[in-house]
């Protein structure tokens, strides 16, 4: 895999993120796609070391489109900056949480969890961490998992959810209103001779919180 052709693809888009350029230069760009499904292919067969659920998966088939839906947006550039792939044993518009990796040009990041879940699945997930708040504890607050990820979700009630005692000890982590975890890196971590076994690291650590997770997820599928 070459992911320096992959950043300089993404590099020369965001000064010319046009249709006009990127026709002219489709070839440059399908390079790049195609070195991303190396990537995705290379982590792909390292995770299946640790999750049987994703053996077999095709990087084709974890990948986005670099098209931006436009319609009911201000910006209207044409494309992502970025390129995006999400491994997910059940395919990755599932609710199922998988594992997600993001190349953007100082915005690399590696990633899972139910982003935007239906309100009934994250009832259910917050129904989960309090009634099994012990083992979910030992989990995030981990100090091997929070070196990666400090914080599940992004975005957070005020108060307790509805149906949830609001003196309840823990009722920080039932205020997320998705349980997600991101960890931040470098454009560089890509480019490090031990990136695969860096990655694989990252996503042992994921794994753990989306066996949890997917223990009630899956009971909607």
């Amino acid at each position: 895999m070459n992911i320096p052709i992959i950043f300089q693809f993404l590099k020369e888009l965001s000064l010319n993120n046009n249709r006009e350029w990127f026709n002219d230069h489709k070839d440059d760009y399908l390079k790049a796609q195609t070195e991303f499904e190396n990537l995705l292919t290379a982590i792909i067969q390292r995770i299946s070391l640790f999750d049987n659920e994703i053996v077999g998966i095709q990087a084709k088939d974890c990948t986005y489109r670099i098209y931006r839906d436009v319609r009911f947006s201000q910006d209207k550039s044409p494309y992502k900056l970025h390129f995006g792939g999400y491994i997910n044993g059940k395919g990755k518009k599932s609710e199922h949480c998988g594992y997600y990796v993001h190349l953007q040009l100082g915005y690399c990041l590696l990633a899972g969890g139910s982003l935007c879940p239906p309100p009934d699945i994250l009832k259910a997930l917050r129904q989960s961490v309090y009634d099994n708040i012990d083992e979910y504890r030992s989990i995030v607050e981990d100090p091997a998992f929070k070196k990666y990820f400090p914080v599940i979700g992004e975005n957070f009630l005020k108060t307790a959810p509805k149906g949830f005692p609001k003196d309840f000890k823990y009722i920080d982590y039932l205020k997320p209103k998705e349980f997600i975890c991101s960890y931040q890196v470098p454009d560089e971590f890509f480019l490090d001779e031990k990136m695969l076994d860096n990655v694989s690291d990252v996503f042992k650590q994921l794994k753990r919180f989306s066996d949890f997770t997917n223990y009630t997820i899956d009971e909607f599928e």
